[in-house]
């Protein structure tokens, strides 16, 4: 495996202990299997269908049960690319797979979000920093619908007082204009008041800056303050509200796959699939007739 290949592993696997909460064993897995499946390939990170259409020929002498596993360790890997802008395509949908949908991604609704934001700044109230800094990591994430990794590289000068936008630049030096809330935007400018001026970083940690299971920690940590299920909970999920709020709001799909910085329209369309679902919900468990008997 080359050594670019391994250091998308390597978040990949720092992404699942955070989100997912898996399991050392869980990790070793999967990392068993992508290195497996990398083995037979020019590059992991950049395969194409037709390179993992090889592996069919090389999995035959297999259990069925490794070829679905690693298959599905595959398709998660590519997801997880896709998600992060890391790759426009998902050569996964080729893979071998279960006849099952995928899951649709989890969402808040507007009221559990205005709870973990009240929360939030009842305690940054108060002016001491992590606090403060909590609050502006919040608004950011709902906000402005940024990827964890986005948020956590941001340079300290990236949000600047009177610009309501940020440019990000992502793979192949494609940038994006991303809108930012006054609420978002004075959030900011009092975290970074905290932030010494040698600091490169919006948000500092360590030797560099914030890393992604920190963000992950605080971010559940702040839903239970919230009184809200922490598993409930990721900076992923808060983009998946920002996009699934916004279509709500009458937002068109094409200016939220600009906003979101999707390659392929076809990966935002899925908020049209989790805003039915949304919906089918709210019918299903508040309707006047949900609770009488057939």
């Amino acid at each position: 495996m080359s050594e670019a290949d391994r250091r998308l592993v390597d978040r990949f696997l720092e992404m699942l202990a955070a989100e997912a909460g898996a399991s050392r064993n869980t990790l070793a897995a999967y990392r068993g299997d992508l290195e497996a499946a990398a083995a037979g390939l020019p590059s992991l990170g950049k395969a194409t269908p037709e390179d993992l259409d090889t592996l069919a020929g090389q999995w035959m002498g297999l259990a069925p049960s490794t070829v679905s596993r690693r298959a599905s360790a595959l398709r998660r890997f590519y997801g997880f690319l896709v998600d992060e802008g890391d790759r426009p395509d998902d050569p996964g949908t080729t893979l071998p797979r279960a006849r099952h949908q995928r899951p649709l991604p989890k969402v808040l609704y507007p009221e559990e979000v205005e709870a973990l934001l009240i929360s939030a700044e009842d305690r940054a109230g108060s002016g001491e920093p992590r606090s403060v800094r909590n609050l502006a990591i919040l608004e950011l994430l709902y906000g402005s619908g940024l990827r964890a990794t986005e948020l956590v590289t941001l340079p300290r000068s990236a949000v600047r007082p009177g610009q309501p936008f940020l440019i990000l630049q992502g793979k192949g030096a494609k940038e994006r204009l991303v809108p930012i809330s006054t609420r978002a935007s004075d959030a900011v400018d009092r975290w970074r008041e905290h932030v010494p001026t040698s600091v490169p970083w919006l948000f500092p940690g360590g030797k560099s800056h914030l890393s992604r299971v920190r963000l992950y920690q605080l971010v559940r940590e702040l839903a239970a303050n919230a009184g809200i299920p922490p598993e409930k909970i990721s900076p992923h999920v808060l983009r998946h509200a920002f996009a699934t709020h916004l279509l709500a709001g009458g937002a068109d799909l094409r200016v939220l796959q600009a906003l979101l910085g999707h390659a392929d329209i076809a990966t935002t369309q899925i908020y049209t699939h989790v805003d039915s679902a949304r919906l089918i919900e709210l019918v299903n468990s508040r309707h006047p007739l949900a609770d009488r008997d057939r």
